[in-house]
């Protein structure tokens, strides 16, 4: 395949293609490699009013999840927008700007981007990512099991993400689309018209 024709290729490809996935599952994400992800959200602590002893326990516990399973992965995402892009955005546009009611403008924006953003400094979200491989179908479910109690009993607040959560996690990561409520299971879902011919 020449440069042209590869490049037509990929344009043709499904969002699924490219993001290297074929199905999300009641469970997890089936990849186009025959892998399962399985994803766990942990509810994020609020370290700044521990004490120093409880941040110790907590990082004592999660070394003892870490030792009892390595085959463990971590995953932290933003859980709202992120405005570092607006506000560097309205600094640029704050130095050119010779108009002292657009500057102030500029400023007002810029004092309510950051307000905003400390709203929603702790809006993080961890998960903890399982690789299921060749794991048989009567075998998952009691793994799952496991690795969750694990986790519980180590302190951690945690479920297992179901087929919503994981399309949220997807249109967060790719589409920083964090204000959709419900997600589409196909690209253009939401235009279909059933009926219609």
């Amino acid at each position: 395949m020449n440069k042209t024709e590869k490049k037509n290729a990929k344009q043709k490809q499904f969002t699924r293609q490219l993001i290297n996935t074929k199905a999300v599952t009641d469970y997890g994400l089936a990849t186009n490699r025959g892998d399962k992800l399985v994803y766990f959200c942990i509810k994020p602590t609020n370290i700044s009013v521990l004490s120093e002893e409880s941040i110790s326990a907590r990082i004592y516990a999660l070394m003892t999840v870490l030792k009892g399973m390595a085959e463990l992965e971590f995953l932290c995402l933003n859980s709202r927008e992120n405005f570092e892009d607006n506000k560097q955005f309205l600094r640029t546009r704050l130095e050119q700007e010779v108009n002292p009611a657009v500057r102030r403008m500029l400023e007002l924006d810029l004092t309510q981007l950051d307000r905003m953003q400390v709203q929603m400094a702790t809006a993080r979200e961890f998960l903890v990512v399982i690789r299921l491989r060749n794991e048989k179908e009567s075998e998952v479910f009691p793994y799952l099991s496991r690795i969750e109690k694990t986790l519980r009993e180590q302190g951690f607040s945690t479920k297992r993400a179901g087929k919503e959560d994981i399309k949220r996690l997807l249109a967060i990561y790719f589409e920083q689309n964090v204000t959709t409520d419900e997600f589409e299971d196909y690209d253009g879902e939401r235009w279909v018209v059933l009926g219609e011919g």
